[in-house]
């Protein structure tokens, strides 16, 4: 538990600063993308902004769990395990959640498909960091 524990909080950190950084950076080069999000359904009066903050750790704790219940099934490098648990991940969680996103949300396309980018991005990170600091 405690190397659970350890590997997600290393993990949430980075995926924070990362995230952040991302976020940011995106903006500034991608604006267009970020219109779509002067909706209503996106805007709320401020009350859960930390849980918004906190995404970063929720998702590596989680994944770091995953990670140590079925990490003996990812073979070969660090490398190639971070990458094998990212995509594992993201077709057996985030497709489907990006799925039932799309068809029951007022959500454009782009967005879809940049959620999934995003969320596959953070399991790789997180996949590697997992598998160099807990094998």
């Amino acid at each position: 538990m405690k190397k659970i524990l350890i590997t997600g909080l290393i993990a949430g950190c980075i995926l924070f600063i990362l995230s952040y950084g991302g976020l940011f950076l995106g903006i500034r080069f991608f604006p267009g993308l970020f219109v779509a999000y002067d909706n209503p359904l996106f805007n709320s009066n401020g009350s859960r902004d930390m849980l918004f903050y906190m995404h970063a750790f929720i998702i590596s704790f989680a994944l770091s769990w995953f990670w140590d219940r079925f990490k003996g099934l990812f073979k070969g490098s660090f490398l190639m395990r971070g990458l094998e648990f990212g995509l594992v991940y993201s077709i057996i969680a985030l497709l489907p959640v990006m799925w039932i996103s799309f068809s029951s949300l007022d959500i454009t396309v782009v967005m879809v498909i940049s959620w999934f980018l995003y969320g596959l991005t953070q399991a790789i990170i997180a996949g590697l960091v997992f598998a160099k600091v807990n094998p």
